[in-house]
Order: C-alpha cells, then structure tokens, then sequence
C-alpha cells in the first residue's frame, strides 16, 4: 500500500515526467490510496466546475483512507503540542497520523511539514529536478 500526498498527486496529476516514470514504475498490484485530507485539498485547488469533475474522475482510481476517531484524537494532541513551536499544519498532522495509523510511509516531498510527528515515515519517491510543474 501506497499513501501518497498532495505534492505527489498534483505531479502526477500534471503529467510531471519525473512523477509519470516513478509511478509506472509501481506493480499493477500495489494499492495506491490517498488520505481523504489531500482528496478535500486537490478539491479545493479546482477553479471551476468542470475542473473539479475532471479531477473526480482521475480520483476514481484511488482508495481512500480516514483517520479513526481515536486517530484523531491523536492528531489533536499532536496538533496542540506543535502547533506554535513547528507551525503545525491542521492538514498536514491530519495526514500524517493517517499515515502513522495505517503504519506505512507517506510518499512526499514536504518532510519539513511532517518531520516533528512521532513514528512518521516519509518517502521521496522520485527526483525533482528544476524544471517542475
């Protein structure tokens, strides 16, 4: 199982060489799922309509993975504790506990925005060069 972030998803989305040969690197049996937190994120980048359908059908492929309250209360006591000292993203401590609930890595290029959440792993999965999308 791969949990991909909304970085990752947006380079894919845009058709990011770097991000197209990673991902066709991929067995067709491993299971790409996405936290419904980046869902509701790549959502909300739509500017219109037509946009946001495009993008649910895309999205159609992917599983979908949500925190369990018990997660989330997790998240919380993340979330109070690095708040003000590491500027804690809502969001991002939302995803990263997915991640660490579901006990595998999350595939990103933002370690800085996770690097304080106990037990989270991240992954870069391919090389960005300077010519990104």
């Amino acid at each position: 199982m791969i949990l991909l972030d909304s970085d990752v998803m947006i380079d894919l989305l845009r058709q990011y060489a770097p991000a197209v040969e990673w991902f066709d690197t991929l067995e067709d049996e491993e299971e790409i799922i996405l936290p419904g937190y980046v869902v509701m994120e790549l959502i909300q980048g739509c500017r219109n309509k037509v946009e946001q359908d495009r993008l649910q059908r895309e999205l159609a492929a992917y599983g979908i993975a949500w925190p369990s309250s018990e997660d989330c209360d997790k998240a919380l006591e993340i979330f109070t504790c690095y708040r003000l000292s590491h500027n804690a993203g809502l969001l991002d401590v939302l995803i990263g506990q997915t991640a660490v609930a579901l006990d595998i890595p999350l595939y990103t290029f933002n370690q800085k925005h996770y690097r304080f959440i106990p037990g989270l792993q991240t992954v870069q999965p391919y090389e960005k060069g300077s010519e990104q999308p």
